[in-house]
């Protein structure tokens, strides 16, 4: 868990605080939709989402690509949770 706490004389601040993480907490959801629908599209095209299987059926690049998108998806994800888990404190 994450505490933030804000002090200031000014309301607005912590509004403004809140309002940024909200913000980056949408960018962080819409870039991991469009991550799993790049790795929905690719593990249609081939019928699998077993590395091993796509041997021979897809190319080098497209199983890296693939799996960077993976490994993308999963440290975005984790960032988002550590977001949606901040607790504000305003003083």
């Amino acid at each position: 868990m994450t505490k933030l706490v804000v002090m200031s004389d000014h309301s607005w601040i912590a509004l403004k605080i809140r309002s940024l993480i909200f913000s980056e907490n949408e960018i962080l959801r819409k870039a991991i939709r469009n991550i799993r629908d790049k790795i929905c599209n690719f593990e249609t095209k081939y019928g699998t989402s077993d590395p091993e299987s796509l041997c021979g059926q897809a190319d080098d690049m497209e199983i890296i690509e693939w799996e960077g998108e993976i490994e993308t998806e999963k440290k975005l994800q984790a960032k988002l949770n550590t977001f949606e888990e901040i607790v504000f404190e305003y003083k």
